[in-house]
């Protein structure tokens, strides 16, 4: 791919003026190498084994009704991402081009930062038993980490209903604005529309985003042309949040935000508060769980 090229030759002139640790993310194999010299530092190894007696317990609790949520959420997800997209092609002018752009690139961007403080906080704190975020939400991230690949045998209901959800709650308020104050609205709020169709869109196809990253065989060729590019998560990148205890790289969109993330400690600085202020220990219920 001619983006990969030119990533790894702006790889090769950063590396003869910056330190190999200062390294911006340009490659899985650059974030990969800082993190695992960290980890070494502090004595952890990878662990990415199955538990299968946790893994059978979270499978159960996935439930028809659930079942039944995430289908008419994706219905729903599907009529008003159609209706925005709509909207945006309807009203495009040309001198909207460089908002067009620049709303692009932005609403991907937040919806890996999104992804990974979503995906922070599920990891991180709380547990099955809360009443109807327990089941629904923190238990298939519980599942996912005592049985990584369970995620890849998950049909597209299950694999993306909940992400629909997600995004049907900015989708509605903005379809309301659309609806309430009309096409003056909509021209003068245009960016807005990009913005949150692409942000909506990344955030539904997060999880489907992550099942890839997790396929050993099977991944459709353009999909792998994507994860090459980095448009999208690739495989090598998502393996480093595997490393037990699981506490690095949580975005998993694009996964473009890690890196910095990581280097300015901010979900740790984020961990170090809340345990500071609740006295509850990050990852206590998920450490729990992959020890059986």
């Amino acid at each position: 791919m001619e983006t990969s090229k030119v990533l790894k030759d702006m790889a090769s002139e950063l590396s003869k003026s910056m330190k190999p640790e200062s390294l911006p993310l340009i490659t899985a194999e650059t974030s990969s190498a800082y993190v695992h010299k960290r980890n070494t530092k502090e004595n952890k190894k990878p662990v990415l084994k199955k538990n299968s007696k946790s893994a059978a317990i979270l499978k159960a609790g996935y439930t028809k009704e659930k079942r039944m949520f995430e289908i008419t959420m994706m219905a729903a997800f599907v009529i008003m991402q159609l209706t925005i997209m709509t909207l945006v092609t309807y009203h495009f002018k040309k001198e909207y081009f460089g908002a067009f752009v620049m709303s692009l690139v932005f609403g991907a961007l937040l919806a890996d930062f999104m992804s990974g403080l979503v995906h922070w906080g599920a990891d991180t704190w709380g547990t099955i038993d809360i009443p109807i975020i327990g089941q629904a939400f923190i238990r298939p991230f519980r599942e996912h980490h005592v049985d990584p690949v369970a995620m890849t045998k998950h049909d597209f209901v299950e694999t993306n209903g909940d992400n629909c959800m997600l995004s049907n709650i900015f989708l509605v308020p903005l379809l309301s604005c659309c609806y309430f104050y009309g096409e003056k609205w909509m021209l003068e709020h245009f960016a807005l529309l990009v913005f949150a169709a692409t942000f909506c869109i990344y955030v539904c196809l997060t999880n489907q985003i992550h099942k890839w990253s997790h396929m050993i065989s099977g991944v459709p060729k353009w999909v792998k042309a994507l994860q090459d590019a980095h448009i999208i998560m690739p495989r090598p990148h998502h393996h480093i949040h595997h490393i037990s205890p699981h506490e690095t790289y949580f975005c998993i969109t694009g996964g473009w935000l890690n890196y910095p993330l990581e280097k300015i400690q901010f979900f740790q600085s984020l961990e170090y508060i809340i345990e500071a202020l609740t006295g509850n220990k990050p990852r206590a219920d998920d450490q729990k769980w992959l020890k059986g």
